[in-house]
């Protein structure tokens, strides 16, 4: 029997990362940071698209299947009944997912954009002598320019939340479940309860003090040691936040998802915190 696929997605720096590593304690699943499979499907149809030379020997069935046999080839050593499958991405390809997968739900890992500019600011002051691949050498030279990059329609945040935002309006919202980084830390115990929830499977007791994931060869590749570190208990505290007033300000009201109107999405979030509080947050970088 072919396991039941299933997805996570949302923003960078919102929990993701910290979800795959409590989910892979239920011996049931199998869940792990960003994998490659969408860029392979996205790779494969530019080359059977009306782009390429060989467009002509593809019809729709064919380039369904080999995109379905992209996914099953790529999971086909995993022996768990459910798999969840990171990609930022995904919240853009919801049509796609719908005709390769049956079933499927998708959680979304959110977090006010304004602490997401802020967490990738603190990543980069704790490696002041590395440079990474995240940034171009005139992208890096002031918070300014990197929140410009990060926040780009082509950067990895602007993307991630155009896709969002293009999943959570689409017809397929009802597939979506959105958790707040904020709630997931906090409140570990009842956010799984709905994400378990959510996904139609039974409670797991999962162990919030003893997390365990590491990704510490790909972030030492990209240059950003710490991108993807976890602690082992979850858990959060409150810090101030390291952005200019002005940038903190221009990214906070970005969190689209307050407004619960025109979507058919479930959510797990907490309202907006009142204006003179928004540059202070139980948060964690």
């Amino acid at each position: 029997m072919s396991p039941q696929l299933h997805f996570i997605s949302g923003l960078p720096r919102a929990g993701s990362t910290l979800l795959a590593g409590i989910l892979r304690q239920n011996p049931r699943f199998h869940a792990a940071m960003s994998s490659p499979v969408a860029g392979l499907i996205n790779g494969a149809l530019e080359q059977m698209g009306a782009g390429s030379e060989s467009y002509s020997f593809f019809d729709d069935a064919k380039r369904r299947n080999i995109c379905r046999a992209l996914i099953d080839a790529y999971y086909t050593d995993k022996l768990q009944p459910v798999i969840f499958d990171t990609n930022r991405q995904w919240t853009a390809r919801m049509h796609q997912l719908a005709a390769l997968v049956s079933d499927f739900k998708m959680i979304c890992c959110v977090r006010n954009p304004a602490w997401v500019m802020d967490s990738f600011e603190v990543i980069h002051r704790k490696n002041p002598f590395d440079y990474s691949r995240m940034y171009s050498a005139g992208g890096r030279q002031t918070v300014y320019s990197r929140c410009e990059v990060m926040m780009s329609a082509g950067g990895p945040v602007g993307s991630a939340w155009t896709a969002l935002k293009e999943a959570y309006y689409g017809d397929l919202s009802d597939r979506l479940l959105l958790v707040d980084y904020d709630l997931l830390t906090q409140h570990p115990q009842r956010t799984l309860e709905l994400i378990y929830r959510f996904l139609g499977e039974e409670s797991f007791q999962h162990d919030f003090d003893n997390v365990e994931y590491s990704e510490n060869e790909f972030d030492q590749n990209i240059g950003v040691k710490g991108l993807h570190d976890v602690r082992k208990k979850v858990a959060f505290k409150q810090r101030r936040s390291i952005l200019p007033p002005d940038l903190f300000a221009k990214y906070q009201d970005m969190d689209f998802w307050q407004d619960q109107t025109g979507t058919a999405a479930s959510i797990v979030a907490p309202r907006r915190a009142p204006i003179q509080n928004t540059h202070i947050t139980k948060d964690t970088p």
